[in-house]
């Protein structure tokens, strides 16, 4: 069987980070967004937790996993990528 791709963790601990620096001190301390950000960042932390309870059953099942750190990542023949969106040309509407 084909490795499992999984999001490198990275990308959950950037976000995290984002948002808990600069987002939480952007929005201030008594807006009604804070709470909307206290509750994003607990679901990307439950996010992440799920993801890991995933690569404990694939060790278990003897599945490798292979993390991802973007799309453009050279994917196996028999998986479909997924295509560049290309902007409309202004030139030629229409096309």
């Amino acid at each position: 069987m084909d490795p499992i791709p999984l999001p490198s963790h990275i990308h959950y601990e950037l976000l995290l980070q984002l948002l808990e620096r600069q987002t939480m001190f952007a929005v201030g301390h008594k807006s009604p967004q804070r709470e909307q950000v206290h509750e994003l960042i607990g679901t990307l932390r439950k996010a992440l937790t799920q993801q890991k309870q995933l690569e404990d059953s694939c060790q278990r099942a003897n599945l490798t996993v292979d993390y991802r750190w973007s799309l453009n990542h050279a994917a196996p023949h028999h998986v479909e990528s997924i295509a560049p969106v290309q902007a409309p040309d202004m030139a030629n509407p229409g096309k």
